[in-house]
């Protein structure tokens, strides 16, 4: 399945780990990084290596402990993949050597300007299947102060999709919603990145996964639309005009193919 939410668990909350495999999320990302305190990273290791000897997970390194971090959770058999902070090619290389013949995939979150600087080596980086943005990183990082629909990282957003589509990754996920109980500016901006061509989303509460996931998900009607789309072309000599008068051609029906296929994972969990 290709995740399109991914929740955030803080590794050195035990109660909050124990029931999130049942908070709805598509993924979880067991969180060594921001979400524990420097004093904690020590048992946040150990509490995350606990958890994956029984669940499955995603899990945040931090950029400047990798060593420490894959010791305790690269051998363990519920690792799903690494979440990679501040991305970029050199401690991406970094992580592929420690990692050495183990078959672990990973997400590369962009949150540093030199990242974006060498946006398509990070992309086509050993191991990374797909690219995150980290916003409030590059906010800082950048100097930026974004409007609510956040328009002056548009340009950062398309770039990513770009250069994950250039490198066959999966579509990019998008970044974290800050204002945790404003579900519906979570809704209007989740649109806003699907729109961009993002395809899931992490949420740093399980409060947010429902509406992320309904987001991500195609409507009935979408997926008729589609089905649709495909069966028009597929009766025509290369172009056609559906009911509404849209030209229909390979290109739309590119689209309307998309759409099936994410449809079609999900009938498939």
């Amino acid at each position: 399945m290709t995740p399109r939410s991914y929740l955030y668990v803080p590794a050195d909350q035990p109660r909050l780990l124990a029931g999130a495999a049942g908070r709805g999320a598509d993924a979880l990302i067991v969180d060594l990084e921001d979400a524990v305190a420097v004093p904690h990273k020590g048992s946040a290791r150990t509490a995350a290596a606990g958890y994956l000897d029984t669940g499955t997970a995603w899990v945040r390194i931090n950029a400047d402990a990798v060593a420490e971090d894959l010791a305790a959770v690269a051998d363990r058999p519920g690792l799903a993949g690494l979440v990679v902070p501040k991305a970029e090619p050199a401690l991406l290389s970094e992580v592929d050597r420690l990692l050495e013949s183990r078959d672990v995939p990973v997400l590369a979150l962009l949150e540093t300007a030199r990242g974006l600087r060498d946006l398509h080596a990070v992309a086509g980086s050993p191991r990374v299947v797909r690219l995150g943005l980290g916003e409030a990183d590059l906010t800082g990082e950048l100097h930026l102060r974004p409007g609510p629909d956040r328009v002056e990282l548009w340009p950062i957003r398309s770039a990513v999709v770009v250069a994950s589509a250039a490198a066959g990754l999966l579509p990019p996920v998008g970044p974290v919603h800050t204002e945790v109980r404003d579900l519906s500016a979570l809704e209007r901006t989740t649109e806003l990145l699907l729109r961009q061509g993002f395809r899931a989303r992490t949420a740093i509460t399980p409060t947010q996964v429902a509406t992320i996931n309904a987001v991500f998900t195609p409507s009935p009607e979408e997926v008729e639309r589609a089905r649709a789309t495909v069966a028009l072309l597929s009766g025509s000599t290369g172009v056609a005009v559906d009911a509404d008068g849209r030209m229909v051609d390979e290109a739309v029906v590119r689209s309307a193919r998309e759409v099936l296929a994410r449809s079609d994972r999900l009938q498939e969990q």
